[in-house]
């Protein structure tokens, strides 16, 4: 097992993840009207969306689409189906051959599956979805399994179901379980993505659980619909004002060591490394966004 990083280490890659579509494998239709869509990424599902007997026809329809082209700078991300499932096989051999960005496993709860997708698939970077108690319990360990982990993802969903928790507005039953999470990707650097809103009639509880995924620290959002994108990109994305406020941070602190202090002050406020390396890496995001 590579040895965890503790203590404050920065994101192993910086890019806009504020919006991730879930787009069923198995739609054409879909599949070309997410190239219009304003997502940050796109997770190309093999698994939940796609029912057993059309898994084969979602492989060849997926990897007709992305070989086309048309997805301009969105993340193409492959959602494969489980390492012990009868369709894992397949699914690596195409993530492997296919020019996507990623692949996402699906309920990782130990360091052997994403491992195992490591030998299978080079080159690309990786995604877990921690959705069970065990993976979310082991979820330190696994964000250590390989130097090619990218992220995870929360799947709020069938966690929700193996807890026996109800879903109210407030996800009460679920804030410890998206600590965790965040906690063991934060320890290793790698992105955090928070689960899907069920509700798809729902744009003011939708909006709330995107607040309350910024106000945790998740990076984005995975959503099922395009009309949610919007809500998702706005609320995860770089504040203007905090923009602002980050470049006076990094402004002060240049000053500062040019003269030789190791610390700054901004309206009363000390600043510190810590609030430059933040300051920084929302400066860099938002340049991304609006270059």
């Amino acid at each position: 097992m590579h040895s965890p990083r503790y203590g404050a280490v920065m994101p192993k890659h910086i890019r806009p993840r504020r919006s991730m579509l879930y787009v069923p494998g198995d739609k054409p239709r879909a599949l070309e009207k997410a190239r219009t869509l304003p997502c940050d990424a796109i997770l190309l599902d093999l698994e939940d969306a796609v029912a057993p007997e059309a898994k084969e026809t979602a492989r060849r329809t997926v990897a007709e689409a992305v070989r086309a082209g048309g997805y301009g700078a969105r993340e193409l991300i492959l959602r494969v189906n489980g390492v012990a499932s009868d369709w894992a096989e397949a699914d690596l051999a195409l993530a492997a051959e296919l020019p996507v960005d990623g692949v996402l496993i699906p309920k990782v709860e130990d360091e052997g599956a994403v491992r195992h997708v490591e030998a299978l698939v080079p080159g690309k970077a990786l995604w877990c979805m921690i959705e069970t108690p065990r993976g979310v319990l082991c979820a330190l360990d696994i964000g250590g399994a390989s130097e090619r982990l990218a992220g995870f993802v929360a799947g709020t969903n069938d966690l929700t179901k193996d807890l026996r928790a109800r879903h109210v507005p407030d996800r009460a039953p679920l804030l410890t379980s998206l600590s965790l999470i965040l906690l063991a990707a934060r320890a290793h650097g790698l992105a955090a993505i928070d689960g899907v809103h069920l509700g798809l009639d729902d744009p003011e509880g939708f909006e709330a659980a995107c607040r309350q995924g910024v106000e945790l620290g998740f990076d984005g959002k995975t959503v099922v619909h395009p009309s949610t994108i919007e809500a998702a990109n706005r609320i995860f994305g770089p504040d203007p004002a905090e923009v602002a406020r980050a470049r006076e941070i990094v402004a002060a602190w240049a000053e500062a060591r040019a003269e030789g202090k190791g610390v700054a002050r901004i309206g009363g406020a000390m600043v510190e490394q810590l609030h430059v390396d933040e300051a920084e890496r929302l400066i860099a995001l938002a340049e991304l966004l609006d270059p």
